[in-house]
């Protein structure tokens, strides 16, 4: 009787497949970084600010949600993003770059109509933070959806860490953009959901 073939994965080929996702993931994560301080450098002033950014309710402008989460207010506020974007974005990216393009453009697309839809008709809000609740909340979610133990081990950590994040989804922080947290960490959620893969 002939034997049957099988396919055995070597301890070595699981780590090299592991340290290829993480140094992927570094790259687009330095990828992206660096699309955000780029732009900042050449939007000193703040004229992209000003001409890319979400203008709530102007229909002709509507696709500035896709430009403006990587453009910031000023030097103070890209550094307060970067170091969570940094994080969130290599966790998030440790999937894939089909998969952290997919959880990226949902929570882009979401946290930018809720800012288009429910901000101040004369308010302009630009930065990175609906892509950072985006990423937090794909991260919480995704153990959820697809029944892997790290990863509801990771979702645990993260809310163990950065819980407090939640309460920036409220209103009343002058200069912060609720909507853009609130809809950003709805939109990862839905991302977890539209991207699952089960175990």
């Amino acid at each position: 009787m002939a034997d049957l073939p099988t396919t055995v994965r070597s301890p070595e080929g699981g780590l090299v497949d592991h340290a290829s996702r993480a140094l992927g993931a570094v790259f687009i994560t330095v990828a992206l970084l660096g699309v955000c301080w780029a732009l900042e450098v050449v939007n000193y002033g703040g004229d992209l600010t000003r001409q890319y950014g979400i203008q709530p309710h102007n229909v002709h402008a509507l696709w500035h949600i896709f430009t403006a989460p990587f453009l910031h207010a000023n030097l103070d506020h890209i550094t307060a993003n970067s170091v969570p974007l940094a994080i969130f974005g290599f966790l998030t990216a440790l999937r894939g770059l089909s998969r952290f393009i997919a959880v990226s453009v949902i929570t882009i697309v979401v946290s930018g109509l809720g800012v288009w839809f429910l901000s101040s008709s004369n308010a302009v809000t630009v930065g990175a933070s609906g892509l950072i609740f985006g990423y937090f909340g794909y991260l919480l979610a995704r153990g959820f959806f697809e029944r892997r133990v790290l990863d509801i081990l990771l979702g645990v950590a993260i809310a163990l860490v950065y819980g407090t994040m939640i309460f920036g989804v409220l209103p009343g922080q002058p200069g912060i953009s609720w909507q853009a947290h609130l809809f950003g960490l709805i939109g990862g959620v839905l991302a977890a959901r539209l991207t699952r893969q089960r175990a």
